[in-house]
């Protein structure tokens, strides 16, 4: 007699699970990306929460102030590196523990982490679930329509692809790690600090985040090629998406089975790396206050660790105050397009400007469509790139102006850090330490909206797609 009302309870304990699991799979179903932009909200408020307590900070005392912890979560699951605080001497291990955490989950990316929690909720890796992980994969195919067989991930590689994400994070920081102990250890730091110290450098750099976790940042290692140039590498492949990863882990020894989407990431990443260091070289050469105090060979590797930075890396060996406003024009723009798409790199991603480009060219040539690498690009992939372009043109816009208007301070220097922001890169000039808190309110969005990426979050406000059954006249205005 006494089992029946503990199997009722149990019945109605599995009831009510299964009830709120079926109510969220619903919404997976019914709106990836709305769900997609709640999981990644949740995770923002928890690892607020988190931060705000006093365990969280370092010494004795009260917890770090609400705008402080909301802006350094926002910042820490965005993988941007932007701070308010003093990363070095603010935290606590707890707090740090904290941030390292939220920075890889943040690194998977948010439709890539939706889909993982849509399969353990569903059981299942169903047609929707795959739908949100090509999403982030395939930015073209971010709403319900026909998925095409040229896409870089294909519905059914959906399921390697996940595996790739976590494999490929933990083997790539892991390795990258184990080879910075040394130059710390080098650099007079104890054993164990050499190892936290690496970890911690490996995990920002390849989430291209920025964070730095010792007193002085990289100066102490300003001059040790070896630690920088691993710093690089981590950042390089954290830039070009899982995507790309997935592919060249499976065929990395022939290229001619490639994707479109893979050779555009690699070809445009590497011209803008080189591009990018070309600039700062010549353009920062004669500056006393940056590299006109280094070697010639110290200046060119500079220069290349300034382009691999701004492309989302986020950390710096100067201040970047100090760079001449031309510069800081050249960052902007980098920044702004930052690195490969479902990559843990923020800004437009450089798929995006590739295709603005083929579109230029097409049109210059007169030729009837897109092309690149013997094959042709469809016609509404240039309108999502333009999207993209606009509505990222747009929030940096608008974010600048409030800023600007808030604070008073120099044009450029807000506008860089507001690309940072937008772009998830995490170099600043010494604007966002100095905000006040409305400020730093505004900076945390602009670095979601950045994150959760322009397409997603005009797909999720979406109520749903409208089919139109006619077509109106078609009439041409003048463009140019």
């Amino acid at each position: 007699m006494a089992a029946q009302p503990m199997g009722r309870r149990g019945t109605v304990r599995r009831s009510w699970l299964g009830g709120v699991r079926d109510a969220i799979d619903g919404l997976v179903k019914s709106s990836p990306s709305r769900f997609a932009i709640l999981i990644f909200l949740a995770l923002v408020m928890v690892t607020t929460l988190l931060l705000s307590l006093p365990i969280a900070r370092a010494g004795e005392g009260e917890g770090t102030p609400l705008a402080d912890a909301l802006f350094t979560a926002v910042s820490v699951i965005c993988v941007t590196g932007l701070t308010t605080v003093d990363m070095a001497t603010h935290w606590s291990p707890f707090g740090n523990a904290v941030v390292f955490i939220g920075v890889n989950i943040g690194g998977i990316g948010v439709l890539t982490l939706a889909s993982i929690l849509g399969l353990v909720i569903s059981r299942r890796l169903g047609l929707r679930a795959r739908l949100i992980a090509a999403s982030d994969t395939n930015p073209s195919r971010i709403h319900q329509g026909p998925v095409s067989e040229s896409q870089a991930v294909r519905l059914g590689e959906v399921g390697g692809l996940l595996a790739t994400v976590a494999i490929s994070a933990l083997v790539i920081e892991f390795t990258i790690a184990i080879a910075m102990i040394p130059s710390f250890l080098a650099a007079g730091y104890d054993p164990l600090a050499s190892i936290w110290y690496s970890f911690y450098y490996s995990a920002m750099g390849f989430t291209n985040t920025g964070f730095s976790p010792n007193p002085g940042g990289l100066e102490p290692l300003q001059s040790d090629f070896w630690f920088l140039s691993l710093l690089m590498l981590g950042v390089f492949l954290g830039s070009l998406g899982f995507p790309v990863i997935f592919a060249l882990a499976r065929a990395w020894r022939t290229p001619r089975k490639w994707s479109v989407h893979v050779k555009l990431t690699l070809t445009t990443t590497v011209i803008l790396f080189v591009l990018g260091a070309v600039a700062f070289l010549t353009l920062e050469y004669n500056n006393p206050q940056t590299y006109g105090r280094f070697d010639a060979g110290t200046t060119v590797f500079e220069s290349f660790f300034m382009s691999a930075m701004t492309r989302s890396g986020g950390f710096a060996t100067i201040d970047m105050s100090d760079l001449n406003g031309s510069s800081l024009l050249v960052s902007d723009m980098l920044m702004f397009v930052g690195g490969g798409s479902a990559s843990t790199a923020g800004g437009i991603k450089v798929t995006t400007l590739a295709v603005l480009f083929l579109a230029a060219f097409a049109e210059a040539r007169g030729a009837p469509a897109m092309e690149a690498f013997g094959r042709r690009i469809p016609r509404d992939i240039l309108r999502l790139a333009v999207s993209v372009v606009l509505w990222g043109a747009t929030i940096v816009a608008v974010s600048t102006i409030t800023l600007a208007q808030i604070t008073k301070a120099q044009l450029d220097y807000v506008l860089f850090d507001v690309i940072s922001a937008f772009a998830t890169c995490g170099l600043s000039t010494g604007f966002t330490f100095d905000l006040p808190d409305e400020g730093k309110y505004v900076m945390a969005a602009t670095m979601f909206m950045g994150r959760v990426g322009t397409v997603t979050l005009a797909a999720a406000l979406a109520a749903s797609q409208r089919r139109q059954l006619y077509r109106r006249p078609e009439e041409r205005p003048i463009v140019g």
